[in-house]
């Protein structure tokens, strides 16, 4: 790693006894890349633990070490489609640095080191592990500084638009709305799916409307059905946009699959829901790099219901990414 990489992000404190053989877990297939000096990582894994910018209390900065924790629990066979995605090569490149209070300098920070890690491994995917909705702001502004040449577009699972008002700073209900009015991203090349309930006041849709963001509500994608409405919400970013960006604010999920969430609500989607959307944008080499947001492990219920389900949810991606481009190998070597 370069210094410049070593300036913002810091190992990681867990440590695991990697073990090797035909039945392995999730801890012992993801390799520090500090262990493993390489740069062909299929995909690397960046772990952002802010929540000082969080609207509603929360511990959210804890979830990358709880992450971690649960890799013991999953191994790297995937039922669903009867594959071992060992092969996909993940390196875990440890967690940004945060200052104890300045929000505006940590992320200043998460910007420098996203940044840092598109130029020491420009072919991975990129995965952050948050922290609150506010990390998604500077990670998607340090891609379009990379690569200024490029259009970026926004998948965004979520309950809430984050289109809040800037007045109150950058808080975790305003990362959209701080890309779309600082010209990084588009309006018309964001699509938010899985808003739902009494969550979003006027002013916000107003908002919405005003900057052309696309808004899929959750009775829409039940209606259409989810292959069908990822395909063409897909079908149009790839017409207008080089890169796609995900990030999926696990509040979209109902209160009764995410307690953990600070800002859980009823009426959300169901986990299997979440599990099929991100097999599918696993299909499309254009997204490029994804985040996972509010996932408070101190409010989760003894039996971390969001934990494991927040794992399971990153674990279906890169499957899903490992699936679909050994098929697209295969089919040009036919």
């Amino acid at each position: 790693m370069t210094e410049e990489l070593y300036e913002y992000i810091q190992k990681t404190s867990t440590v695991w006894v990697r073990e090797q053989g035909q039945d392995i877990k999730v801890k012992d297939w993801i390799v520090p890349v500090w262990e493993e000096a390489r740069e062909d990582w299929d995909a690397v894994l960046l772990g952002v633990p802010l929540s000082r910018s969080s609207i509603s209390a929360s511990a959210a900065s804890e979830f990358p070490k709880a992450f971690r924790k649960a890799w013991e629990l999953f191994t790297t066979y995937y039922f669903d489609e009867q594959v071992d995605f060992r092969g996909y090569k993940v390196g875990d490149l440890g967690d940004v640095k945060m200052h104890t209070t300045d929000i505006l300098k940590c992320h200043d920070n998460i910007e420098r080191a996203m940044k840092s890690v598109q130029q020491q491994f420009p072919a991975s995917f990129v995965a952050s592990i948050g922290g609150d909705h506010s990390i998604t702001a500077p990670l998607v502004r340090a891609i379009q500084r990379k690569n200024p040449d490029k259009t970026i577009g926004i998948v965004q699972l979520d309950t809430h638009l984050d289109l809040r008002d800037l007045s109150q700073g950058p808080t975790n209900g305003t990362p959209i709305r701080q890309l779309v009015e600082g010209n990084v991203v588009k309006g018309e090349n964001v699509y938010n799916i899985g808003l739902h309930g009494f969550y979003n006041a006027p002013s916000l849709i107003e908002a919405a409307h005003e900057h052309k963001v696309n808004m899929i509500s959750l009775k829409q994608l039940r209606s259409k059905g989810i292959a069908q409405q990822i395909q063409e919400v897909m079908e149009q970013l790839s017409k207008k946009v080089d890169i796609v960006y995900l990030t999926v604010d696990m509040d979209v999920l109902d209160i009764a699959y995410a307690p953990g969430v600070p800002a859980s609500t009823p009426g959300g989607m169901r986990t299997d829901e979440l599990f099929d959307i991100l097999f599918e944008m696993g299909k499309y080499p254009i997204v490029r790099a994804m985040d996972f947001v509010c996932i408070d492990p101190n409010r989760d219920n003894p039996a971390l219901s969001t934990v494991k389900a927040t794992t399971y949810a990153f674990l279906t991606a890169l499957a899903s990414r490992y699936i679909h481009q050994r098929k697209a190998v295969q089919q040009l070597s036919i």
